[in-house]
């Protein structure tokens, strides 16, 4: 690992810090606005989504909602730019679709799981990529699953344990290979440190590997690309980054890992900018920015003559301590480049600012 040097290096300022009241499972910037939401759990087990907007060096709350279930996640990756509808998994299993302009009744409702939606994830919305507006959905309960919102309450695609395969709580999921209007993959990260990577269009188990440590977030550096790069973090303070261009039959994909710190990665988000720079909050209430370095060549052949892909190199070009508590959320904005929103267990909300992104 090497660390940027010298006076080019980026910053990562805090800019606003605004205090909350529950505790915040998930932030998210609302699509082509200068407006966050944050979404959690009030100390009387109910739910709640804030919606902030940003006024200079102070948010200003528009809105607080508050629903029955607590709010573990959210997105709006299904949703179109016009609509901007929010998709959240709750602590019941529900999986609900908010028009925040009118959010007393979900504009989609289904019993998604029978346990704790950990993680949610959306593509084919916001004019980006290719396909058919899909959310996936992981559970404690062992199963991934991926919705169409517009068909009712069946799930277009299960991935559950098969016969006799004992249930690992599902932490993360996210889309990634939408690159048109057939292909698409789901990589599911579990407790036991499973990865696993679901063909859609197959419906196919198309590869798993097991990081020895229970997987908190996976994310493809971009979801509407043939498949590029895949980052997974874990419990121990390690992440991995998979080359994700080459599949070798046996060896599957070729990655890189790295300690960031002793403490577990909660999240793991990619500059919408720029694709090889990629964010990771900590369990120590610390964030580190990096740097994905690709190798002089990123397939080589093995002695069967098979392509087998050759890992990069990662590199650290910041790091800050934000908190005494987890950060256990992370968004990038969409629209302005180094503006970040992170929501940290010391029940605070903060939208930093990160510097000189264009020099790297």
């Amino acid at each position: 690992m090497s660390a940027a040097v010298g006076a080019e290096r980026p910053q990562v300022v805090s800019h606003v810090q605004q205090a909350l009241s529950y505790t915040v499972f998930d932030c998210k910037w609302v699509p082509r606005s200068a407006r966050l939401l944050c979404l959690g759990s009030a100390a009387r087990g109910t739910g709640i989504i804030q919606l902030y907007e940003l006024h200079g060096a102070r948010l200003e709350l528009l809105r607080e909602i508050e629903k029955p279930k607590p709010i573990k996640c959210g997105t709006f990756g299904a949703t179109s730019l016009q609509q901007r509808f929010l998709a959240t998994g709750d602590f019941d299993g529900n999986l609900n679709i908010w028009n925040l302009e009118a959010p007393e009744l979900p504009v989609y409702s289904v019993k998604g799981h029978k346990e704790i939606i950990n993680s949610i994830d959306g593509v084919g919305g916001l004019g980006i990529g290719e396909g058919a507006p899909e959310i996936v959905t992981g559970s404690r309960d062992g199963t991934v699953k991926v919705w169409d919102p517009r068909q009712n309450d069946t799930p277009v695609a299960n991935m559950e344990p098969v016969q006799g395969e004992s249930k690992r709580d599902c932490w993360t999921v996210a889309f990634g290979n939408a690159y048109n209007q057939e292909e698409r993959v789901v990589c599911a990260g579990y407790d036991n440190g499973d990865i696993k990577l679901f063909d859609l269009k197959t419906m196919s188990l198309r590869w798993e590997t097991n990081i020895k440590n229970g997987v908190c977030s996976v994310e493809f550096d971009r979801k509407d690309i043939n498949m590029n790069k895949l980052v997974a973090t874990s419990l121990e303070g390690k992440f991995h980054v998979f080359d994700m261009r080459t599949q070798h039959p046996t060896k599957g994909f070729a990655s890189v890992s790295e300690k960031a710190q002793k403490s577990t990665i909660w999240q793991v988000r990619h500059l919408p900018q720029n694709r090889d720079v990629f964010m990771t909050s900590g369990g120590s209430g610390s964030l580190h920015l990096w740097k994905y370095e690709y190798p002089a060549q990123r397939s080589k052949k093995d002695s069967e003559g098979c392509e087998m892909g050759v890992a990069g190199s990662v590199s650290l070009l910041q790091n800050v301590t934000l908190s005494t508590q987890p950060i256990s959320s992370l968004d990038w904005s969409p629209d302005k480049k180094g503006l970040c929103v992170c929501g940290a267990f010391d029940q605070t909300v903060r939208v930093l600012i990160v510097t000189k992104l264009n020099k790297i």
